[in-house]
């Protein structure tokens, strides 16, 4: 009877050791997740920027030569990401396949449609004020017929970013709080279990710290392991965005990421520590009948 209650007891112990794990490992792994997004937010802002168009429709009368030069001005830009010309025949071919049928049958060998250079820009410079500018310059060329881009959709585009900067590191400073207190919770209950052991080790004659020091080092322990779970669940979905968007270039920076997944690490430690440390100091300093409520 005693050897199976004892294994009950081991059960019992194991089951909740494996629970704190868990726990920490999945509240970490939210914490790390939100870290992911604070370093890439800026990143996918500007990759959302980049897909940003300026069209300049060129004149029937442009000579070959002045595009070209054209071409080469904007390449050297440093407002310039990337640029795509779209000859007439080009155009119309497109034009073709976007209403389903082909309208140069209508039209014979006129061909309405201009020849235009597509402008992709850096991050940087997707803003209502420089485009602006840059529009302004470029429309000053004596071949060029008309600059378009949208310019409510560039206003909506960087408001929505602020704001969403801004919410990303409220939530996530949120989220580290609840961590810290679900982290606490587990760890007090599991300290609470042993609260009669603690305080028999105290009227034996064992110090405060000789009491704390197996908890805190159980605790850090299991703070270790949670954290651990929680860093390859962070890997393997870092990995996974990384294959299905390859261009967003996740995993580029290193040095942060590195340095994130050091600090959730010790996240879960020094949570651990300091939840074990004021949860044992608490039992340490109730008296013995005060165990019960």
């Amino acid at each position: 009877m005693a050897r199976s209650f004892e294994k009950y007891q081991k059960r019992r112990l194991i089951s909740s050791y494996i629970s704190v794990v868990i726990s920490i490992g999945l509240v970490l792994f939210l914490v790390g997740l939100l870290g992911i997004l604070v370093i890439n937010t800026q990143k996918v802002a500007n990759h959302f920027k980049e897909q940003i168009a300026m069209s300049i429709y060129l004149k029937d009368q442009a000579k070959e030569i002045e595009i070209d030069q054209l071409q080469k001005q904007l390449a050297l830009a440093d407002y310039t990401k990337n640029t795509v010309y779209t000859s007439k025949e080009e155009a119309a071919e497109i034009y073709k396949q976007d209403i389903g049928e082909d309208f140069m049958n209508f039209l014979g060998d006129a061909n309405p449609l201009p020849q235009s250079i597509d402008v992709y820009f850096n991050a940087d410079y997707v803003n209502e004020v420089q485009l602006a500018e840059i529009a302004r310059d470029l429309s000053e060329k004596d071949f060029v017929a008309e600059i378009v881009y949208d310019k409510p959709l560039i206003a909506l585009l960087n408001n929505n970013i602020k704001k969403i900067s801004f919410w990303v590191l409220v939530i996530c400073g949120i989220f580290t709080f609840i961590a810290v207190l679900l982290i606490n919770s587990s760890i007090r209950l599991s300290v609470y279990s042993k609260r009669f052991v603690i305080k028999t080790m105290q009227m034996v004659g064992a110090t405060k710290s000789f009491i704390r020091r197996p908890f805190i080092w159980k605790s850090v322990k299991l703070g270790m392991l949670g954290a651990v779970l929680a860093l390859l669940s962070m890997a393997a979905v870092l990995y996974f965005l990384d294959q299905s968007y390859p261009e967003l270039d996740l995993l580029v920076n290193e040095l942060l990421l590195g340095g994130l997944f050091i600090a959730v690490f010790l996240l879960g430690v020094l949570i651990t520590w300091f939840s074990t440390f004021l949860a044992t100091q608490r039992f340490l300093n109730l008296k013995t009948d005060e165990l019960y409520y």
